[in-house]
């Protein structure tokens, strides 16, 4: 806690936000890197690694943006439910919409399985829609997590910065196999090495940007920070259900999967447990 607070307690909680997308990103960088070293991933250590990010996502949703806002909701007098409640179904809603308007594609599916407006766009092209989408999310929990330190709402501030960097930790160690699920299948279909690379982490550059927006949103309207909380943990546990856990189960390897979300989910509630 002592070293979180040396190296990110004096900047500003805009710039930490910056620093921890941009950690996030790198990660995403990081698994797109994998198509330089290989064409092709072991199917089902990819579906272990889908079914942790899974795990991680569900237990950062609970532990580090629920529960906060729940005792945020009750310090500001409101009913303790509420803001939980209202912002994670406004979170989910506002996934679903963004599902059915944006044009994207799902990694392993279908040309025809191509969701949100037709459109002529590449296969490539909406393979990084779809995670770029699903990690906007992440990058506004992990900003308003940063903002909720910066505005002091907890009795130990410290604890509360070091939630927010372990938060950052948790989602950049599932950002791997999403940077991973996009370069190697470009990879597969014939695209050249660098190409595939530079699509696959593109799909994180909105990580650093929508964790910014995050943290100045709520620093800029302090009421709505619970319910900014509980609207990233609905948008994430959407993520979850609609495209985590069905592609990590899509090939039999139910049980590997099943144990893998676990993994993350136990490794995210130590992170946020031990250092918030």
């Amino acid at each position: 806690m002592d070293v979180v607070t040396t190296w990110f307690g004096g900047l500003s909680p805009l710039f930490q936000s910056l620093l921890a997308g941009c950690f996030t990103w790198f990660v995403t960088a990081l698994g797109a890197s994998v198509v330089f070293l290989t064409q092709s991933v072991n199917r089902r250590l990819l579906d272990v690694m889908m079914g942790f990010a899974a795990g991680v996502m569900i237990a950062a949703s609970f532990w580090s943006l629920l529960l906060p806002a729940i005792d945020m909701a009750e310090a500001q007098g409101l009913p303790a439910w509420m803001p939980a409640t209202v912002g994670f179904l406004l979170g989910g809603v506002f996934l679903r919409l963004a599902d059915g308007l944006l044009p994207h594609l799902h990694p392993g599916a279908r040309m025809a399985e191509a969701e949100g407006i037709t459109t002529s766009w590449r296969r490539a092209t909406l393979l990084v829609l779809a995670i770029t989408l699903h990690n906007i999310p992440e990058g506004l929990a992990v900003g308003v997590t940063f903002g909720a330190a910066a505005l002091q709402l907890e009795v130990a501030t410290g604890a509360t910065l070091a939630a927010a960097v372990a938060l950052s930790i948790g989602i950049g160690l599932q950002n791997f196999p999403e940077g991973i699920a996009v370069s190697l299948p470009l990879r597969g279909e014939g695209v050249s090495r660098l190409r595939s690379f530079w699509y696959g982490q593109l799909s994180g550059f909105v990580e650093p940007i929508s964790a910014v927006v995050g943290a100045a949103a709520v620093l800029a309207v302090r009421p709505m920070l619970p319910y900014a909380l509980a609207f990233a943990a609905g948008a994430m546990i959407y993520v979850v259900v609609e495209e985590l856990i069905p592609e990590s189960q899509r090939h039999g390897n139910t049980d590997l999967a099943t144990l893998g979300a676990m993994s993350g989910f136990a490794v995210m509630m130590v992170l946020d447990v031990a250092l918030g």
